[in-house]
């Protein structure tokens, strides 16, 4: 798993740009980023190149959209591809976060 911080276009808006599998062998560098700082106004989370997601990486993102509301900030998850989609859409997830299509569409969500 890579995860490429990027400087989002808004100010307080960072983008992590995760690239690879997100499953319970990758997640601990995304874990440790969650916790290591507090979230900045907006995080967006390009999961364009993130093919695959299982049970520990979905987790994760879920824990992170709640740590976010209770300080009252925002997560969108943007580029979502088909495959970890479908996982969103059977577990009813789609509901519970914001998803975007973009990274560019969520950007504009701010």
């Amino acid at each position: 798993m890579k995860i490429e911080p990027i400087p989002g276009k808004q100010s307080g808006t960072v983008i992590l740009r995760l690239t690879g599998p997100l499953t319970q062998n990758s997640v601990l560098p995304l874990r440790a980023l969650f916790r290591g700082t507090e979230p900045p106004r907006h995080t967006i989370l390009d999961l364009s190149g993130v093919p695959f997601m299982d049970s520990a990486g979905m987790s994760e993102i879920i824990n992170h959209e709640v740590y976010c509301r209770d300080k009252q900030v925002r997560l969108t998850l943007a580029g979502v591809t088909p495959r970890v989609l479908t996982m969103f859409h059977i577990t009813r997830l789609e509901n519970v976060l914001t998803l975007a299509a973009t990274v560019e569409e969520a950007e504009a969500k701010t």
